[in-house]
């Protein structure tokens, strides 16, 4: 080719381009009207990556998975139960019976009686409420915590994240049943001080999640961004960082569930959760078990099995989550 050839040539962009970015219809405006068009005015066939999409395909993605459909109809079973117990119970849970007391599962009592003839179906079906209630607000008060902890944290760093950690590992140096045995003692027991005990505990323990979370987020170009227009330590914790840590803080609360179903059950049973003469499952437990060698296997199997079958479906509903988050 010639130099008068060379110089005839149109310069190439430096951004290559590609066939379909050359076609004339693309720069035909009627063309264009002519492409099928969405609902919202966008054309058909465009990649939606907002985040309202994100989470519109981690729901279809969740309620197509078998593991969380089973938690969540295991789990709506017991907040039917949780609200409409009374209702439903065929037997009043606290009245009892002295000619029907120690009774065997049988047509009349589904799940037997107790030793004081209370009717052990009734019991568990109106146990549900109090743990369902108890739990998920102590659930719902250490996330709220633990979050801001997490975030004061991983974004400060220095002394404050030091002098936080240490505190937290003081706290948390013993178990976390036994933490909150302490406390209660100390508090007396009643579901106000189980919701406030069992919040402040998992709150450090949700913190440190979060903390990890965020320190993964402060040095993004969009926290750097942030500052430079001016915005608060607030903002940027609560605005900026927030948002983007949901998926980690969304998990831990239906991991932490679990756990204070569990906890809950069992400062019951040690005689420190809720007390009688309401119908609670870790009480029913530990009034009953002294009878298991005298054969009375149902006053325990069925509080037992509630209790099993709650805590399964809040972690099966966790591993759901969790799965669809991380992938």
């Amino acid at each position: 080719m010639s130099d008068e050839e060379l110089a005839d040539t149109p310069a190439t962009p430096s951004a290559a381009r590609t066939p379909l970015e050359d076609s004339p219809a693309l720069r035909d405006r009627a063309a264009v009207g002519l492409l099928p068009a969405d609902a919202g005015g966008g054309v058909v066939g465009a990649v939606d990556s907002s985040a309202g999409a994100i989470r519109r395909e981690n729901l279809r993605q969740l309620v197509r998975t078998p593991a969380f459909l089973i938690g969540a109809a295991i789990l709506l079973w017991w907040i039917v139960c949780a609200l409409f117990g009374k209702a439903i119970a065929p037997y009043n849970p606290v009245t009892g019976s002295l000619t029907a007391f120690n009774q065997p599962p049988s047509g009349a009592h589904w799940f037997g009686t107790d030793s004081l003839g209370r009717d052990m179906l009734s019991r568990v079906i109106v146990g549900a409420k109090d743990i369902l209630i108890v739990a998920p607000l102590a659930t719902l008060l250490g996330t709220a915590l633990g979050t801001t902890i997490g975030l004061v944290q991983g974004y400060y760093r220095g002394r404050v994240d030091t002098f936080s950690g240490r505190l937290v590992e003081a706290v948390l140096a013993l178990p976390v049943v036994i933490v909150a045995f302490l406390f209660v003692v100390a508090l007396g027991p009643s579901a106000p001080t189980l919701i406030i005990v069992i919040g402040l505990v998992f709150g450090l323990l949700i913190s440190r999640t979060v903390r990890t979370a965020v320190l993964q987020e402060r040095d993004l170009e969009y926290i750097a961004a942030a500052r430079l227009r001016g915005e608060s330590n607030l903002h940027i914790m609560f605005v900026e960082i927030l948002p983007n840590i949901t998926g980690p803080i969304l998990v831990e609360f239906t991991v932490r569930l679990g756990y204070a179903i569990f906890t809950i059950a069992t400062l019951s049973f040690l005689g420190f959760g809720i007390q009688p003469p309401t119908p609670d499952w870790g009480a029913d437990i530990a009034n009953n078990y002294q009878y298991l060698g005298a054969g009375y296997w149902w006053e325990v199997l069925f509080p037992a099995l509630a209790i099993a079958s709650l805590v399964v479906a809040i972690n099966l509903i966790a591993d759901s989550v969790e799965a669809v988050i991380i992938r």
